[in-house]
């Protein structure tokens, strides 16, 4: 059983005059998992934002390592299950489901 530690991503945009950089973390802990996003323009404080979500309603999660992984294990297989949908996150970091 596979299951994801801890997951960062990093997206910057060298827009003028503002650069911008935006940060997502996730890390797993015994009650669920905390996402932590950080977004910084330009020069400005970076603004963080910090939520958490329980086992229960992760159960199942496809975060991207895993959901690179079974598309090549379905590749691999050539073969793809009927109405294959598993919890995810998407990139605002709220909860929304992945479809295959």
């Amino acid at each position: 059983q596979l299951e994801t530690l801890e997951q960062e991503e990093q997206e910057c945009l060298e827009l003028r005059p503002r650069p911008t950089e935006k940060r997502t973390h996730i890390v797993s802990h015994q009650h669920g998992m905390t996402v932590t996003k950080t977004l910084q323009e330009g020069e400005a404080e970076p603004q963080c934002q910090s939520f958490c979500y329980s086992r229960a309603r992760l159960r199942g999660l496809l975060l991207e390592g895993a959901s690179l992984l079974l598309l090549r294990v379905l590749a691999r297989r050539q073969t793809m299950p009927p109405d294959l949908v598993f919890p995810a996150i998407d990139t605002e970091g709220d909860l929304c489901t992945s479809s295959y």
